[in-house]
Protein backbone atom coordinates (compact mmCIF):
# COMPACT_ATOMS: atom_id res chain seq x y z
CA UNK A 1 0.00 0.00 0.00
CA UNK A 2 1.09 3.20 -0.83
CA UNK A 3 2.13 6.20 1.76
CA UNK A 4 -0.82 8.52 2.55
CA UNK A 5 -0.35 12.10 0.84
CA UNK A 6 1.58 14.74 2.75
CA UNK A 7 -1.35 17.67 4.09
CA UNK A 8 -0.18 20.85 5.98
CA UNK A 9 3.48 22.39 6.76
CA UNK A 10 6.87 20.87 6.64
CA UNK A 11 10.85 21.25 7.48
CA UNK A 12 13.60 19.99 5.76
CA UNK A 13 15.08 17.89 8.45
CA UNK A 14 18.81 19.03 8.83
CA UNK A 15 21.51 17.36 11.65
CA UNK A 16 21.24 20.81 13.38
CA UNK A 17 17.66 19.51 14.53
CA UNK A 18 17.58 15.61 15.02
CA UNK A 19 17.85 15.99 18.57
CA UNK A 20 14.68 18.64 18.78
CA UNK A 21 12.87 15.60 17.21
CA UNK A 22 14.68 12.36 18.40
CA UNK A 23 13.61 14.18 21.59
CA UNK A 24 10.32 15.47 21.74
CA UNK A 25 7.32 16.32 19.03
CA UNK A 26 7.26 19.61 17.76
CA UNK A 27 3.95 20.57 16.04
CA UNK A 28 5.24 19.72 12.54
CA UNK A 29 3.09 17.69 9.79
CA UNK A 30 5.80 16.21 8.03
CA UNK A 31 9.53 16.28 7.46
CA UNK A 32 11.35 16.59 3.89
CA UNK A 33 15.36 14.64 3.42
CA UNK A 34 17.97 15.23 1.14
CA UNK A 35 17.86 11.41 -0.27
CA UNK A 36 21.70 11.85 -1.00
CA UNK A 37 22.60 12.04 2.46
CA UNK A 38 20.77 8.82 3.57
CA UNK A 39 21.73 6.43 0.13
CA UNK A 40 24.01 4.30 2.89
CA UNK A 41 23.37 1.07 4.02
CA UNK A 42 23.89 1.48 7.79
CA UNK A 43 25.41 4.46 10.64
CA UNK A 44 23.93 7.17 12.53
CA UNK A 45 22.42 9.37 9.77
CA UNK A 46 20.16 6.23 9.14
CA UNK A 47 19.84 5.57 12.38
CA UNK A 48 18.55 8.64 13.63
CA UNK A 49 16.44 9.06 10.31
CA UNK A 50 14.38 5.91 10.86
CA UNK A 51 13.83 6.76 14.62
CA UNK A 52 12.23 10.18 13.52
CA UNK A 53 10.13 8.62 10.65
CA UNK A 54 8.47 6.57 12.74
CA UNK A 55 6.80 9.51 14.61
CA UNK A 56 6.45 11.88 10.80
CA UNK A 57 5.59 11.45 7.51
CA UNK A 58 8.20 12.04 5.07
CA UNK A 59 8.91 13.20 1.06
CA UNK A 60 12.81 12.78 -0.42
CA UNK A 61 14.31 15.73 -2.31
CA UNK A 62 17.02 14.84 -4.48
CA UNK A 63 20.00 17.00 -5.62
CA UNK A 64 22.26 14.81 -8.11
CA UNK A 65 19.31 12.90 -10.83
CA UNK A 66 20.89 15.77 -13.44
CA UNK A 67 17.52 15.12 -15.62
CA UNK A 68 18.31 17.00 -17.89
CA UNK A 69 22.10 16.14 -18.98
CA UNK A 70 22.91 14.76 -21.99
CA UNK A 71 24.95 11.81 -19.81
CA UNK A 72 23.16 8.83 -19.29
CA UNK A 73 21.23 8.35 -16.38
CA UNK A 74 22.72 6.83 -13.25
CA UNK A 75 21.12 3.22 -12.67
CA UNK A 76 23.22 2.69 -10.40
CA UNK A 77 21.82 5.70 -8.38
CA UNK A 78 18.44 5.30 -9.10
CA UNK A 79 18.75 1.74 -8.01
CA UNK A 80 19.90 3.48 -4.64
CA UNK A 81 17.34 6.29 -4.88
CA UNK A 82 14.57 3.00 -4.54
CA UNK A 83 15.88 1.34 -2.09
CA UNK A 84 15.69 4.15 -0.01
CA UNK A 85 12.07 4.78 -0.71
CA UNK A 86 11.32 1.00 0.44
CA UNK A 87 13.17 1.75 3.20
CA UNK A 88 11.04 5.22 4.78
CA UNK A 89 7.85 5.12 2.29
CA UNK A 90 8.15 8.87 1.52
CA UNK A 91 5.01 10.13 -0.04
CA UNK A 92 6.70 11.55 -2.80
CA UNK A 93 10.21 11.69 -4.36
CA UNK A 94 11.78 14.68 -5.83
CA UNK A 95 14.21 16.42 -7.64
CA UNK A 96 15.45 19.56 -9.51
CA UNK A 97 14.15 20.93 -13.38
CA UNK A 98 17.90 21.23 -14.11
CA UNK A 99 21.23 19.47 -15.14
CA UNK A 100 24.03 19.15 -12.56
CA UNK A 101 26.99 17.82 -14.86
CA UNK A 102 28.30 16.82 -18.62
CA UNK A 103 30.92 14.62 -19.63
CA UNK A 104 30.59 12.50 -16.48
CA UNK A 105 31.55 15.45 -14.16
CA UNK A 106 29.82 16.48 -11.81
CA UNK A 107 29.54 20.30 -11.33
CA UNK A 108 27.68 20.90 -8.05
CA UNK A 109 25.17 23.52 -9.36
CA UNK A 110 21.67 23.53 -10.55
CA UNK A 111 21.90 24.66 -14.06
CA UNK A 112 19.06 26.13 -16.24
CA UNK A 113 17.80 24.03 -19.16
CA UNK A 114 17.13 25.91 -22.23
CA UNK A 115 13.52 26.33 -22.92
CA UNK A 116 13.30 24.95 -26.64
CA UNK A 117 11.34 21.98 -28.38
CA UNK A 118 14.28 19.51 -28.22
CA UNK A 119 15.17 19.96 -24.46
CA UNK A 120 11.68 19.20 -23.90
CA UNK A 121 11.52 15.93 -25.84
CA UNK A 122 14.87 14.86 -24.41
CA UNK A 123 14.01 16.07 -20.45
CA UNK A 124 10.00 14.55 -21.18
CA UNK A 125 11.88 10.54 -22.04
CA UNK A 126 14.36 10.78 -19.40
CA UNK A 127 11.61 11.67 -17.21
CA UNK A 128 9.77 8.84 -18.02
CA UNK A 129 12.29 6.23 -17.89
CA UNK A 130 13.25 7.79 -14.23
CA UNK A 131 9.51 7.08 -13.26
CA UNK A 132 9.55 3.57 -14.75
CA UNK A 133 12.77 3.01 -12.64
CA UNK A 134 11.42 4.32 -9.59
CA UNK A 135 7.92 2.86 -10.01
CA UNK A 136 6.52 6.44 -8.95
CA UNK A 137 5.85 9.23 -10.33
CA UNK A 138 8.31 12.35 -10.07
CA UNK A 139 7.99 15.60 -8.66
CA UNK A 140 9.91 18.36 -10.26
CA UNK A 141 11.16 21.49 -9.04
CA UNK A 142 11.75 24.50 -10.38
CA UNK A 143 15.08 26.55 -9.88
CA UNK A 144 16.46 30.13 -9.90
CA UNK A 145 18.51 31.20 -12.52
CA UNK A 146 20.88 33.52 -13.73
CA UNK A 147 20.96 33.72 -17.05
CA UNK A 148 18.90 32.84 -20.11
CA UNK A 149 19.22 31.47 -23.61
CA UNK A 150 19.50 33.50 -26.80
CA UNK A 151 17.40 29.92 -28.38
CA UNK A 152 14.76 30.02 -25.46
CA UNK A 153 11.11 29.35 -27.75
CA UNK A 154 9.25 29.41 -24.66
CA UNK A 155 8.78 30.75 -21.44
CA UNK A 156 9.74 28.68 -18.73
CA UNK A 157 6.59 28.34 -16.79
CA UNK A 158 5.27 26.98 -20.26
CA UNK A 159 8.24 24.68 -20.59
CA UNK A 160 7.43 23.23 -16.90
CA UNK A 161 3.90 23.21 -17.55
CA UNK A 162 3.98 21.22 -21.03
CA UNK A 163 6.64 18.83 -19.56
CA UNK A 164 4.39 17.91 -16.91
CA UNK A 165 1.27 17.40 -19.24
CA UNK A 166 4.01 15.17 -21.49
CA UNK A 167 5.80 13.28 -18.64
CA UNK A 168 3.04 12.49 -16.19
CA UNK A 169 5.19 14.02 -13.58
CA UNK A 170 3.90 16.31 -10.70
CA UNK A 171 5.51 19.70 -10.01
CA UNK A 172 7.62 20.51 -6.69
CA UNK A 173 6.74 24.84 -7.06
CA UNK A 174 9.66 26.75 -5.04
CA UNK A 175 7.91 29.94 -4.82
CA UNK A 176 11.23 32.03 -3.29
CA UNK A 177 13.02 30.61 -6.97
CA UNK A 178 9.78 31.85 -8.91
CA UNK A 179 10.82 35.12 -6.76
CA UNK A 180 14.43 35.57 -7.69
CA UNK A 181 14.26 34.23 -11.25
CA UNK A 182 11.51 36.71 -12.23
CA UNK A 183 13.78 39.70 -10.55
CA UNK A 184 16.83 38.46 -12.26
CA UNK A 185 15.46 38.01 -15.87
CA UNK A 186 12.30 41.01 -15.42
CA UNK A 187 9.11 39.25 -15.87
CA UNK A 188 6.18 39.40 -13.57
CA UNK A 189 5.96 36.43 -10.99
CA UNK A 190 2.52 36.07 -11.04
CA UNK A 191 2.38 34.69 -14.66
CA UNK A 192 4.71 32.01 -13.16
CA UNK A 193 2.23 30.83 -10.84
CA UNK A 194 -1.03 31.52 -13.06
CA UNK A 195 0.78 29.03 -15.48
CA UNK A 196 1.62 26.35 -13.13
CA UNK A 197 -1.13 23.35 -13.65
CA UNK A 198 -3.37 23.27 -10.28
CA UNK A 199 -3.58 19.42 -10.70
CA UNK A 200 -0.46 18.81 -10.74
CA UNK A 201 2.03 20.92 -7.86
CA UNK A 202 2.01 18.72 -5.02
CA UNK A 203 4.45 20.72 -2.81
CA UNK A 204 5.58 24.05 -2.46
CA UNK A 205 8.97 25.68 -0.97
CA UNK A 206 9.77 28.70 0.66
CA UNK A 207 13.15 29.78 1.25
CA UNK A 208 15.32 32.99 1.58
CA UNK A 209 18.04 34.34 -0.49
CA UNK A 210 20.54 36.74 -0.64
CA UNK A 211 19.70 40.46 -2.43
CA UNK A 212 22.30 41.97 -4.33
CA UNK A 213 20.30 45.16 -5.76
CA UNK A 214 20.34 44.46 -9.29
CA UNK A 215 20.23 40.53 -8.86
CA UNK A 216 19.39 37.93 -6.38
CA UNK A 217 20.94 35.04 -5.22
CA UNK A 218 19.33 31.58 -3.79
CA UNK A 219 20.63 30.87 -0.90
CA UNK A 220 18.59 29.33 1.19
CA UNK A 221 20.41 30.71 4.35
CA UNK A 222 18.25 33.76 5.26
CA UNK A 223 14.57 33.94 6.25
CA UNK A 224 11.67 34.23 4.27
CA UNK A 225 11.65 37.42 2.44
CA UNK A 226 8.09 39.80 2.83
CA UNK A 227 8.30 39.78 -0.69
CA UNK A 228 8.33 36.30 -1.30
CA UNK A 229 5.65 35.98 1.79
CA UNK A 230 3.59 38.01 -1.06
CA UNK A 231 3.68 35.81 -3.89
CA UNK A 232 3.17 32.51 -1.42
CA UNK A 233 -0.25 34.50 -0.62
CA UNK A 234 -0.99 34.98 -4.12
CA UNK A 235 -0.08 31.40 -4.83
CA UNK A 236 -2.47 29.70 -1.80
CA UNK A 237 -5.07 31.75 -3.89
CA UNK A 238 -4.47 30.11 -7.09
CA UNK A 239 -3.27 26.69 -5.89
CA UNK A 240 -5.13 25.98 -2.71
CA UNK A 241 -4.18 24.12 0.45
CA UNK A 242 -0.96 22.56 -1.27
CA UNK A 243 1.38 21.00 1.58
CA UNK A 244 4.26 24.20 2.39
CA UNK A 245 7.43 23.72 3.71
CA UNK A 246 10.16 25.92 4.76
CA UNK A 247 14.02 25.29 3.01
CA UNK A 248 17.09 26.35 4.99
CA UNK A 249 20.39 24.94 4.15
CA UNK A 250 22.79 27.33 6.17
CA UNK A 251 23.31 29.62 8.84
CA UNK A 252 20.49 27.09 10.53
CA UNK A 253 19.35 28.78 12.74
CA UNK A 254 17.37 27.14 16.04
CA UNK A 255 14.13 25.19 15.55
CA UNK A 256 12.15 27.89 17.06
CA UNK A 257 13.10 30.27 14.59
CA UNK A 258 12.13 27.81 11.76
CA UNK A 259 8.63 27.02 13.60
CA UNK A 260 7.68 30.54 13.99
CA UNK A 261 8.28 30.82 9.78
CA UNK A 262 6.08 27.79 9.46
CA UNK A 263 3.02 29.37 11.82
CA UNK A 264 3.64 32.35 9.55
CA UNK A 265 3.08 29.96 6.59
CA UNK A 266 -0.25 28.18 8.25
CA UNK A 267 -1.56 31.95 9.08
CA UNK A 268 -1.33 33.51 5.34
CA UNK A 269 -2.66 29.85 3.76
CA UNK A 270 -5.95 30.10 6.33
CA UNK A 271 -6.72 33.80 6.19
CA UNK A 272 -6.21 33.17 2.48
CA UNK A 273 -8.79 30.05 2.05
CA UNK A 274 -10.82 31.59 4.49
CA UNK A 275 -11.62 34.60 1.92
Amino acid sequence: MSPPPLSGFGLGLRVEHYADFLDGRPAVDWLEVISENYLVPGGKPLAHLERIRAEYPMAMHGVSLSIGSTDPLDRHYLRELKALTRRIEPAWVSDHLCWTGVDHHHLHDLLPLPCTEEALRHVSERVLQVQEALGRRLLLENVSSYVSFDGDEMSEWEFIAELARRADCELLLDVNNVYVSSRNHGFDARRFIDAMPRERVRQIHLAGHEDHGDHLIDTHDHPVCEAVWELYAYTVGRLGAVPTMIERDDHIPPLADLLAELDRARAIQHEVLAR
